[in-house]
């Protein structure tokens, strides 16, 4: 199955790069309100794109006489409400990651505690483990198969 986050992800890459101060604190406010701004702008394409397959379904239904045409019609339907509901769930991930935020409880691995960093943040900004954790993660992953 697809990663949903990186999918939707890709097509996100309307932010500028933070560059940090020298001996300047990670996560401070600046630094915060960064992310806080790439995931609201996020979330704003990821709605967006839920009302216009919204506008979508409701224009492009038709009740074709061909089956042929009419499973095509319900298989591009389905496909579209599939990628909508993974949308979905990434929306909710990135409110949950804006609260974290908001208590001041972002960028810190939820595994050991470390810093999570802001390139990895900008690349996936509702990681909520460091590199290491995760890569641990889905090696366990792959050796129980869950």
């Amino acid at each position: 199955m697809p990663n949903t986050e990186s999918n939707a992800r890709e097509e996100f890459i309307d932010f500028t790069p933070y560059e940090a101060g020298e001996g300047e604190e990670y996560m401070n406010e600046e630094q915060r309100e960064h992310f806080r701004d790439i995931l609201l702008k996020w979330k704003q394409q990821l709605m967006e794109e839920v009302d216009r397959t919204v506008h979508h379904l409701q224009e492009d239904a038709a009740n074709y006489a061909d089956p042929s045409d009419r499973a095509t019609q319900e298989e591009e339907f389905s496909l579209e409400l599939r990628t909508r509901d993974r949308e979905r769930k990434l929306i909710r991930k990135i409110d949950k990651t804006i609260d974290r935020i908001d208590k001041d409880d972002y960028g810190f691995c939820d595994q050991c505690g470390v810093e999570i960093g802001i390139r990895r943040l900008e690349a996936r900004p509702t990681a909520t483990l460091c590199i290491d954790c995760k890569t641990l993660a889905e090696i366990r992953e792959k050796q129980t198969g869950v």
